[in-house]
């Protein structure tokens, strides 16, 4: 017996209900975008590993799904004394044939390994900047919605394979770009009817707390430590930064920022005065003049640290800016500076979406990159962009059941088919009702009379027409409602009429 067919753990099949859904979800966020002048592309679905290693950090670098190469991939090792194929033997071997050791993958990968399918959208984005830019007028704003894939553990809410749409300006610094970003994010959940917070951060203020705590060198490790602070806790998080040779001073330095509460003006004025400003009026009438200059110290000798303000000062134009917005956003924004953004590549502002009434994890995010392209040989192109998780948003919506009612592509109209006059005669009508925008079919075979009824009510058709011998004489049809069983005698435009909503 044939083995039952499956997908991998990770990926889902879509029906057609479930893809008239995510099509709503697709053309909602592509007709926001369209609003605020942004542009489709697309990019392949593998890039070069090259492109991709090392723009994700090592956590990310881990979840990199690689493609063999194909034709004979253990030829490079060949070279080896033993051979390629028993040096593969040989690191099977040393593991007790269970599984290649770390150091083994990573050397092997390399050699078998030049593609990978992409993490995300926006390195191939960066990468696409940098091969096209003769092409680009700048600033060049991009919508894209493809599948990314991640060799990620699945769990609720977490796939191996999903969709992202995203959005980015690159080619301006300008913090416009942030509050539109924003303004984009809010409209396209009021739509959805989709109660969120958005948060925001600024990877500037989490340089300048490890400045301030003597840990600058550490920075990575501290954003990858409290971005995890919702799913593992204060105490994990605490155990992780201790394990990365952050000393327990530092630790407790850290406590009442990780534990930060009240309004975000609030937040901006503690913050302020935890990197040294002498006062929020003096910080504020700077502006976002602070040079990026790292750790200073002040007079009165006070550490400083002119990055932390610099990230205050972006915070509080961004949020100014979003309150002079005619009616305010729908949304709440909370400054979150617990929010790190775990890919290295941010500079600047970070954003992260969070459902209400769904418990499930960020529905959108993203931040500033001041310098993606560098890596790719086009240094100093900021940019800045967000990121739809669209199975996210699907399980969101789903759980709310808040899709609107005629979001279906399912048929309105069938016409029976009694032989091969009949179906002849059928056809102009058809190709009418098709005309006028009714989603209409002819069954295609002359089956009986109770097969095609039972099509029709499996398919949840709510009209069919049928014509025999009486009504092409008359040159009417005979239409049925499915939903009340009442029928009618009528002529082609009575139909359309009678069928349309």
């Amino acid at each position: 017996m044939a083995q039952k067919p499956s997908i991998p753990k990770g990926t889902r099949d879509f029906g057609p209900a479930e893809m008239a859904r995510r099509n709503y979800i697709f053309d909602t966020i592509r007709s926001v975008y369209a609003l605020y002048g942004f542009q489709q592309i697309e990019t392949p679905a593998m890039e070069n590993l090259s492109t991709l290693m090392g723009k994700y950090g090592e956590e990310g670098d881990k979840l990199l799904f690689k493609i063999l190469n194909s034709g004979d991939f253990l030829k490079p090792l060949s070279n080896s004394p033993r051979g390629g194929e028993n040096l593969l033997s040989s690191l099977l071997e040393a593991n007790g044939n269970d599984a290649l050791p770390q150091t083994g993958r990573g050397a092997l990968a390399a050699q078998l390994c030049e593609k990978g399918l992409r993490y995300d959208l926006t390195v191939p984005f960066a990468r696409y900047v940098v091969q096209h830019r003769e092409e680009l007028t700048m600033p060049f704003r991009r919508y894209q919605v493809q599948p990314v894939w991640r060799a990620d553990r699945p769990q609720k809410g977490r796939y191996r394979e999903f969709y992202q749409f995203d959005g980015d300006v690159v080619g301006s610094d300008s913090l416009l770009n942030e509050v539109e970003l924003m303004q984009i994010i809010d409209e396209v959940f009021r739509r959805f009817g989709i109660r969120v917070c958005i948060k925001i951060n600024n990877r500037k203020i989490l340089t300048g707390i490890a400045e301030i705590i003597g840990q600058a060198d550490k920075i990575v490790d501290i954003t990858v430590a409290i971005d995890k602070l919702d799913k593992i806790g204060l105490d994990n998080v605490n155990a992780e930064l201790a394990e990365a040779g952050i000393p327990a001073e530092a630790i407790e330095r850290l406590q009442p920022i990780i534990k930060l509460s009240g309004t975000n003006e609030e937040k901006l004025a503690t913050m302020r005065a935890f990197f040294g400003s002498p006062a929020p009026a003096q910080a504020e009438g700077e502006g976002a003049d602070h040079p990026a200059a790292g750790s200073q110290v002040s007079e009165t000798g006070l550490k400083v640290s002119e990055t932390g303000l610099k990230g205050c000062d972006e915070v509080e134009f961004v949020l100014s800016a979003l309150r002079s917005v005619v009616g305010g956003l729908s949304a709440d924004v909370e400054l979150d500076l617990t929010l790190a953004r775990g890919l290295n590549y941010y500079t600047g502002c970070i954003f992260e979406v969070k459902a209400l009434d769904v418990e499930i994890g960020s529905i959108t995010g993203g931040g500033r990159y001041d310098n993606l392209t560098g890596i790719f040989g086009m240094p100093g192109l900021s940019g800045v962009g967000i990121s739809f998780g669209i199975d996210r948003i699907f399980d969101v919506l789903n759980a709310l059941d808040a899709y609107p009612a005629a979001i279906t592509t399912a048929t309105q109209l069938l016409f029976v088919n009694f032989g091969e006059a009949e179906a002849a005669y059928a056809l102009p009508a058809v190709a009418a009702a098709r005309r006028a925008g009714i989603r209409t079919e002819i069954f295609p075979d002359a089956a009986k009379m109770k097969k095609q009824m039972q099509y029709a009510n499996a398919r949840a058709i709510p009209f069919v027409a049928l014509a025999g011998e009486t009504e092409m004489a008359a040159g009417t049809f005979t239409l049925k409602n499915m939903t009340t069983g009442e029928q009618s005698t009528v002529t082609t435009e009575q139909l359309i009429a009678a069928v349309l909503p």
